[in-house]
């Protein structure tokens, strides 16, 4: 009887206080959790105020630690959780949108777009994101960087690195 209990403690919160009933200072873990869950009815605290809900971000957000993962166990060797790389290209679906189905006009208007948007984000942000913008294609990150006023040269010496390179390399003082 009281395992069934249990069970139904959770959908009973959801149900009557909402998904963010964990936040009322009653039901509130011990421990501080850090985890990017927000927004929802029922939400009172600041909801994490300006920052970003994404990982991996480079405004200091939580990040996963490897310490509190679950242990590896055998199944037939070790099974283990692992970032996920695969082969796939992240960027040749967006460079043929951009070469192939977009007219001129198109991609003006995105230029347009991205430009007077990504014009108030920090220095490091832009060269990040147009470095992106340049490994799906070269006109494309090219135009947004001549639309943001940044050296096209270093935005290509940045759309070569790796992701954490990148991120590296644009820390805080570019």
């Amino acid at each position: 009887m009281l395992q069934g209990r249990l069970f139904s403690y959770h959908d009973t919160h959801v149900h009557r206080l909402g998904p963010n009933y964990h936040i009322l200072p009653i039901n509130q873990p011990r421990a501080a959790v850090n985890y990017y869950q927000r927004d929802g009815f029922m939400r009172f605290d600041d909801n994490g105020g300006g920052s970003p809900n994404y990982y991996p971000n480079s405004f200091g957000g939580p990040e996963p630690n490897p310490d509190f993962a679950e242990p590896p166990f055998e199944v037939s060797g070790m099974a283990d959780r692992h970032s996920f790389s695969h082969p796939n290209d992240d960027f040749f679906q967006a460079g043929e949108l951009y070469r192939r189905v977009m007219t001129d006009e198109d991609r003006d208007h995105l230029i347009g777009n991205i430009t007077s948007h990504l014009c108030n984000a920090q220095k490091r942000i832009q060269l990040r994101q147009t470095a992106v913008f340049y490994k799906a294609d070269p006109e494309y990150g090219s135009r947004v960087a001549q639309g943001l006023k940044l050296d096209t040269q270093e935005v290509k010496r940045l759309a070569e690195m790796s992701q954490e390179d990148r991120a590296k390399a644009t820390d805080q003082g570019a």
